[in-house]
């Protein structure tokens, strides 16, 4: 997801932030809302004993109101004996809230039209079963509540306007779902048989949820009550609906084949808006094929995807239509859509397990609009995006991808640009980059398509699983390094000659972090020589000091480290050696001593360009062009220092004269 807020406004005042950097930052801050809220129950063990299979969420609202009527029809399945069952459903503490005393009550539960006990808490509903619930067994409960949403700080629930008119919508990740409606929180559980969603709002608006509109009935009082239904595995926070005058757009996409038929983008758009919009995602076809080729088919093509306008900054993937809000020009920016887009295969298919593993979906989101970029616009622009990339991520020495537990409850740290998406994105470039696109993407399918994983949730473990199974290589090194450890390395690449053909290049490595002593990996040299010609080399580099002779097929006149930004490092020093070892350690003058004539002997391959003889005092005394012998008669004894210059390089010998 990508969000915004007051941030951007301190980010506006940033320089070197190019417009791609701005939508990545839109879309972290969105998704982050709050500035350093902390979670006080994220994980909440009362819900653990049960297994939800099924939603009925009726609501009824008005977007110029502030508040909700709903009933929760929830179908569980028992895990253990059940004497109660909890909800997480949060209610305002803090007396300073607007909303305070205005608050959801919960006015009735029921079992088989039989009302139940229950009590709350600041975060749960607790209700007493009327009979013990064995494990194994099934039960449906109705939640019946109204009342103004608590506010996560997370722009959970909004009620705003745009251009006069009202307009509502949710944003539940990653803790506002239980704010606005009874509901299982943690990621642990996913909804198995999906949602009927009906949403009862003024008949002069229309409705957006999750899934495909199955009617839209009149009530005869002014209002009308829109069903959605959503068949897939879906978790409690990206459920959402939105309500206002939008404008609906319709456009296809899916290669069109046999098995794989049309299904339709459908696009939610405020109307001053709508033809700017409409026209900036008529671009989401052509991404959509780009990625099912890549990974796979569109995980809910039996429904839908689209777009709808919402009024946070960024965009949030919400399963089957992403909520985004258009830029300054009134359009959404194809960065922003690849990024919902690509969260529907990682984040809403296959969802992060915890918020550890957040990278899980930020990381390939970004990753995935990056490749975007790849594919549209080319490798130079491909290069620029990732060096951006490197760039925020080596602006601090330390960071991990993955989150400690107790980062895990700070929304800013879940959704930090730097680590959880740039950091993240780059992590996947240099598997890659390691693995080779054949194994990678391999291995990122069969992650996709994993039984256990597909609907479901995973964690870095199961990624890292996978791509070793499809590469056969062992990635427990680089998963310490680079994901769970913190920091980058530095790296000095030396490069000197040592015959005509060959070069010796020798790699050394500092950390900017204590926590990693050495990052071993491929590391990108490339070698160029005068008339452009250029070289190519990717060294396994697994201790310092190590050395690797090349072949060369010209004089190498420069060297470049990582020309294609496929690590992440910084200041990096690369050095050229312009003598060639070999060769000069053949260059010899004899006799030495000698009276009256002395020769230079210089080794085949070698051509001599300049030679100067000085004597004790550093003054040239002799000096010629391409000759390799002299009369040195003229002479007074004594020690010369005689310096030749070849294209091999310079090498100073010693003479004595008698």
């Amino acid at each position: 997801m990508q969000k915004t807020y007051l941030l951007l406004l301190l980010l506006g005042s940033v320089s070197g932030f190019s417009q791609t950097d701005k939508t990545l930052e839109d879309i972290a801050a969105a998704e982050r809302k709050s500035a350093s809220k902390r979670m006080n129950a994220v994980l909440n063990p009362d819900t653990y004993n049960y297994d939800v299979t099924y939603h009925k969420i009726e609501l009824t609202v008005d977007p110029g109101i502030y508040g909700v009527s709903g009933k929760v029809t929830t179908t569980y399945k028992a895990l253990t004996n059940m004497s109660t069952v909890v909800f997480d459903l949060a209610r305002i503490t803090d007396e300073g809230d607007p909303n305070f005393g205005n608050q959801i009550e919960v006015l009735a539960v029921m079992k088989n039209n039989v009302d139940l006990d229950f009590t709350r808490n600041d975060e749960e509903i607790i209700i007493t079963l009327p009979t013990v619930q064995d494990a194994g067994t099934s039960a449906t409960v109705e939640i019946l509540y109204e009342g103004a949403p608590a506010g996560s700080g997370f722009g959970s629930f909004i009620m705003d306007e745009h251009n006069g008119t009202p307009v509502m919508w949710t944003l539940s990740e990653p803790f506002g779902a239980r704010d606005w409606w009874p509901c299982k929180q943690d990621l642990n559980d996913k909804v198995d048989d999906g949602i009927d969603f009906y949403i009862t709002a003024p008949t002069i608006y229309t409705s957006v949820a999750n899934g495909v509109e199955q009617s839209k009935v009149n009530n005869g009082n002014g209002t009308s009550t829109t069903h959605f239904r959503h068949g897939y595995p879906i978790p409690a926070y990206l459920v959402a609906f939105a309500v206002t005058n939008y404008e609906v757009n319709t456009i296809q996409a899916g290669l069109g084949t046999v098995d794989s038929p049309f299904f339709p983008i459908v696009n939610y758009m405020y109307p001053e808006t709508a033809d700017n919009n409409n026209a900036s995602t008529a671009i989401t076809p052509a991404i959509m094929n780009f990625f099912e080729e890549t990974f796979t088919p569109y995980p809910f093509r039996d429904e839908k995807y689209g777009h709808c306008q919402f009024g946070w900054g960024g965009g949030m993937e919400h399963t089957t239509v992403s909520f985004m809000t258009a830029g300054g020009s009134g359009a959404y920016s194809r960065g922003l859509i690849a990024h919902e887009l690509g969260h529907q295969w990682f984040g809403d298919k296959v969802t992060c397990g915890s918020w550890n593993d957040i990278w899980l979906n930020e990381g390939f989101a970004t990753y995935m609009a990056s490749m975007v970029i790849e594919e549209f616009d080319g490798e130079d622009a491909f290069i620029t995006n990732k060096d951006n990339m490197i760039n925020s991520i080596t602006s601090n020495p330390g960071g991990a991808v993955y989150l400690t537990d107790d980062e895990a409850l700070n929304v800013n740290r879940i959704f930090s640009t730097r680590l959880t998406y740039n950091k993240g994105a780059m992590v996947l470039n240099m598997l890659r980059f390691k693995l080779g696109d054949a194994a990678f993407f391999q291995g990122l399918r069969n992650y996709l398509n994993d039984p256990d994983l597909a609907y479901a949730y995973a964690h870095t473990d199961d990624l890292q699983s996978h791509l070793e199974a499809a590469s056969g290589t062992d990635l427990t090194e680089f998963f310490l390094d680079w994901v769970y450890n913190q920091g980058y390395p530095i790296y000095n690449i030396n490069v000197q000659r040592i015959s005509a053909n060959q070069a010796r290049i020798t790699i050394n490595q500092t950390q900017s972090f204590a926590s990693v002593s050495f990052f071993e990996m491929p590391v990108p040299v490339r070698l160029t020589g005068s008339g452009g010609q250029q070289q190519d080399y990717v060294l396994n580099n697994t201790t310092n000091g190590q050395q690797f002779v090349v072949d060369v097929p010209f004089t190498p006149t420069g060297v470049v480290f990582n020309p294609k930004k496929d690590l992440i490092t910084k200041n990096s020093v690369t050095t050229l050696a312009t003598q060639n070892v070999a060769l000069l350690s053949g260059v010899a003058l004899y006799p030495n001593p000698a009276q009256s004539t002395l020769t230079l002997n210089v080794p085949t391959g070698v051509k001599v360009e300049k030679t100067t003889f000085c004597n004790a005092l550093g003054q040239i005394v002799k000096a010629s062009g391409v000759e390799t012998n002299w009369n040195v008669g003229d002479l007074a004894s004594g020690i010369y220092l005689v310096n030749v210059t070849s294209d091999a390089g310079v090498k100073q010998l010693k003479f004595i004269k008698n």
